[in-house]
């Protein structure tokens, strides 16, 4: 009995070990075969893919230098700080005043006339019941501007409204001195007021615009330097001997500020692409800028540098603002753009100088002739050829006629032998 037990046991542990043989050569076989098919999926992801609507680009990733035809405006009192009257990026007329320069005692004059306002005030408590309707229209008036100032940032008009508010308290001033009984007292204070009033209006500079164009004190130097008048001085030597960072926000300058030209700018850059090397003057690209807006450019300016690499400086009207920033940018060149049929360049085969795709519509394989319109590295943008354009190409008339067009969500065959489908 103990001898059968142990016979039982070794055969149930053989059928054991055997049961464990077969999975585990089955995990092995099942594991060699999802490798094979993730190298297969890797090799070629797919034999077919579907005609899509699509954007095609030909473009680089550029270092550039913003070149600006701009004016340094600066007065003669620059120690004393300025006050900006028009703000950065906004727009004035020739010779409108940009900025000022503080008067020599500026702070203590102003605090002179605020001391004597508040006597003004205090001399003109308990009299209104001798006030007469201009006053009383002035009073309104200086609660009018008061409310509106608590609610304005722009540093122009709060200048403004300040200067209103000054007059209004002059006036009231001098129409309370003549009607009320401590009218002297008023008078003599109003005159003390208009004296510093005058005193500082006439100590302040005011800078005026040369020309039209943006005001900006974002002034770093640079501004005889990179201008649109010197093309033919730089270079990539000198460009990188100007030391700058890309992307470096200009610093606000608190002596002076520029007029920069509305209408235009520049970028210089070197670029090693092959599309460099031949483009032309006037050439039409665009820009697309670290905001990722995509604006019209032309080519202003080209030069060889050596062998590899091409100095170019676009011209662009737009984003001009923007571009006041900053003096090295990082953007991209876009050489050509196309919008139409998308297709892979593995779905197209060259045959005899035309270009053909294979349709596969329900298991029916057709072989389309197309035109190639623009092409990069991995994408194409395809049309069909007109009638016209056939028949210029001597194609046979019976294979016009029963050509076949190609169109959106058509699918294609990813490299296609075309020995092995019939010619359209």
């Amino acid at each position: 009995m103990m001898s059968e037990a142990k016979g039982m046991k070794i055969k149930l542990k053989k059928e054991s070990n055997g049961k464990k043989v077969i999975i585990y050569l089955v995990f092995v076989l099942v594991l060699a075969y999802l490798i094979y098919a993730v190298y297969l999926l890797v090799k070629e992801p797919t034999d077919k893919v579907m005609v899509e609507k699509g954007t095609l680009y030909l473009e680089e990733t550029d270092i550039g230098y913003v070149i600006r035809d701009e004016q340094v405006v600066k007065g003669d009192n620059y120690k004393n700080g300025m006050e900006q009257i028009k703000n950065e990026g906004e727009k004035t007329a020739k010779n409108e005043s940009i900025y000022r320069y503080y008067s020599k005692n500026e702070e203590n004059l102003k605090t002179q006339i605020s001391e004597l306002d508040a006597k003004i005030q205090e001399a003109l408590k308990g009299q209104t019941g001798i006030f007469s309707s201009d006053i009383k229209m002035l009073e309104n008036q200086l609660d009018e501007k008061i409310e509106l100032l608590s609610k304005i940032t722009d540093i122009s008009k709060i200048t403004e409204y300040k200067k209103q508010i000054n007059d209004i308290i002059t006036k009231k001033a001098k129409l309370s001195g003549e009607t009320s009984a401590s009218g002297s007292y008023l008078k003599q204070l109003y005159n003390q007021r208009a004296e510093l009033e005058n005193q500082l209006n006439s100590g302040a500079e005011y800078i005026k615009a040369p020309v039209s164009g943006i005001v900006s004190y974002k002034v770093d130097g640079l501004e005889e330097t990179l201008t649109p008048n010197n093309f033919s001085t730089l270079s990539k030597e000198f460009l990188e001997n100007l030391k700058l960072k890309t992307g470096q926000l200009i610093a606000t300058n608190d002596e002076c500020g520029k007029i920069i030209d509305s209408s235009r700018c520049y970028i210089a850059t070197i670029s090693d692409s092959e599309k460099a090397k031949t483009a032309q003057l006037d050439d039409s690209v665009q820009v697309r800028l670290s905001n990722n807006k995509v604006i019209d450019a032309k080519i202003a300016y080209i030069s060889q540098e050596n062998e590899e690499e091409t100095l170019i400086i676009l011209e662009i009207n737009k984003q001009i603002n923007e571009l006041s920033n900053y003096r090295k940018i990082s953007f991209d060149l876009i050489w050509w753009s196309d919008t139409g049929l998308k297709v892979p360049n593995k779905a197209i085969v060259e045959q005899d100088g035309l270009n053909y795709v294979v349709r596969n519509r329900a298991g029916n394989f057709e072989k389309v002739l197309v035109k190639v319109k623009r092409k990069n590295d991995k994408y194409s943008i395809v049309s069909n050829y007109t009638t016209s354009e056939l028949e210029k190409m001597e194609i046979d008339k019976e294979k016009i006629t029963s050509t076949k067009s190609i169109s959106i969500y058509d699918e294609l065959v990813l490299n296609p032998d075309l020995s092995k489908y019939e010619d359209n």
